[in-house]
């Protein structure tokens, strides 16, 4: 059981997370997604994560402060020597401001699920060797 309001995961479900790769593609839930296949077989791992610092627990704050949350994140992955591509989480209507992301390389389910909580985040989309995103829902 979650405590995140089923509206809120519903729009976690039906949101597009593009990846700005250097063959750019798009995450949807649940669906398989050749491109990821093969940047994940070029890359030699099996799993990634999409992931965000902003919007913490899912409330609305400013251009500047998510900004500096992001950069601030940039710096942990880079300090942890991972390898990632920037992305955004957009919803198709539009009803969100896209939130700028990263797809993260071989980062393993339990250590993306630590990330994202130490980011305070209500969510992230891990994908296993499948490369079939899944939404893990973190609250």
């Amino acid at each position: 059981m979650s405590s995140i309001a089923p509206e809120t995961i519903a729009a976690y479900t039906t949101t597009h997370y593009r990846v700005d790769a250097p063959t750019p593609f798009v995450l949807e839930i649940g669906i398989d997604n050749p491109a990821l296949k093969a940047l994940l077989r070029q890359a030699k791992t099996d799993c990634c994560t999409f992931i965000t610092a902003c919007n913490p627990l899912g409330e609305a704050l400013s251009d500047a402060q998510n900004a500096a949350l992001q950069t601030k994140l940039a710096l942990t992955l880079r300090q942890r020597s991972l390898v990632f591509f920037d992305g955004i989480g957009q919803h198709p209507t539009g009803a969100w401001p896209g939130e700028p992301s990263f797809l993260v390389l071989d980062l393993s389910l339990a250590s993306a699920r630590a990330l994202g909580q130490t980011l305070a985040q209500n969510a992230i989309v891990w994908c296993g060797a499948d490369a079939v995103p899944q939404l893990v829902l973190l609250r």
